[in-house]
């Protein structure tokens, strides 16, 4: 199993159910990421936020996003490496600090693994195997979605939506992206 994951730390306030629908209409904070979750059926609605520093970086250490491969016969790790990068076209931070990421990866039969979900801009192919990233492109804005695949006329191909991610700042457009595989 492949999957990308976030690090993140969140301040979560309980209501209490007769309260929830008055508080979910009230300015909770102008923290980023902040949400209400209805929690049905449940005594208790919620809201979560997430902490920042004021330089806009999560308050934990990074990485703050990764991806990671899970063996799911023995539960076993098999890597786990640092996604992206926070700030938009920073693609090369050293050290790496993963980013907040939305969207998932694919894993072609070919053995790659395809993932634009951070916020600088970068659809990357990692090796299933160990982790290392093989390639990486500079989309034209955010890539917070899942890629997919399909094949045709006996070509694989690779598409990515780049429409970025008003919550997470990354750059807008509406572009569809397809990678030809050799």
């Amino acid at each position: 199993m492949v999957a990308n994951t976030n690090r993140l730390i969140a301040s979560i306030k309980l209501i209490p159910r007769e309260e929830y629908e008055a508080e979910s209409r009230k300015d909770q904070d102008n923290r980023i990421f902040g949400e209400f979750g209805d929690q049905q059926g449940a005594p208790y609605g919620l809201y979560r936020s997430f902490l920042f520093s004021p330089s806009k970086t999560p308050c934990n250490v990074p990485p703050w996003g990764t991806t990671e491969a899970v063996d799911l016969y023995t539960g076993e790790k098999l890597w786990d490496v640092p996604l992206g990068a926070m700030l938009p076209g920073n693609t090369d931070a050293e050290p790496p600090t993963g980013s907040i990421n939305l969207g998932g990866p694919i894993v072609t039969a070919g053995g790659l693994v395809f993932t634009s979900a951070a916020m600088d801009l970068a659809l990357r192919a990692f090796d299933i195997e160990t982790g290392k990233e093989l390639w990486k492109y500079l989309l034209p804005a955010g890539g917070q979605a899942t890629p997919m695949t399909y094949s045709s006329g006996g070509k694989q191909y690779v598409v990515i939506a780049a429409g970025g991610h008003g919550k997470l700042g990354t750059k807008q457009g509406d572009y569809i992206l397809a990678f030809a595989l050799r």
